[in-house]
């Protein structure tokens, strides 16, 4: 999966500029997550149905995505489950740079990460893995 990280001012309206623009191109928003700063910034973090032509009207719009490769695992919804991924990667010495719980499905919820070194980390959590891009 790719995700598409949206620095953004913060100010109202400006969440409704981004969804309008893929909505209006029939694009669906898989998952996303919005930010504020305290120093008046925001960050959108998401991912689309449709990608490439995502990237292409965002930055036509004028904003300036950045992009990256992520990997979507399958994790316990319980207590615990996130810190036990999370300890394989600290034991390995792989960061990881942004985390994003992207559903829960009863038993288990889906979580998307971009690390350090996403090639290792395929392999820390190749029995989770759901999704690789």
């Amino acid at each position: 999966m790719k995700l598409l990280t949206i620095p953004t001012e913060s100010h109202p309206g400006e969440l409704l500029a981004v969804t309008q623009i893929l909505g209006d191109a029939g694009i669906n928003i898989d998952s996303i997550d919005a930010e504020e700063e305290e120093d008046g910034q925001g960050l959108l973090v998401l991912s689309v149905n449709r990608y490439d032509e995502a990237l292409r009207l965002l930055r036509a719009a004028g904003y300036r995505p950045i992009t990256e490769d992520a990997l979507v695992i399958r994790v316990a919804n319980e207590p615990g489950a996130l810190a036990k991924v999370a300890a394989r990667f600290a034991d390995a010495g792989v960061n990881i740079r942004s985390l994003h719980i992207a559903r829960h499905q009863n038993a288990s919820s889906l979580v998307s990460l971009v690390t350090s070194d996403n090639e290792a980390a395929a392999r820390l959590v190749a029995d989770l893995i759901v999704m690789q891009k």
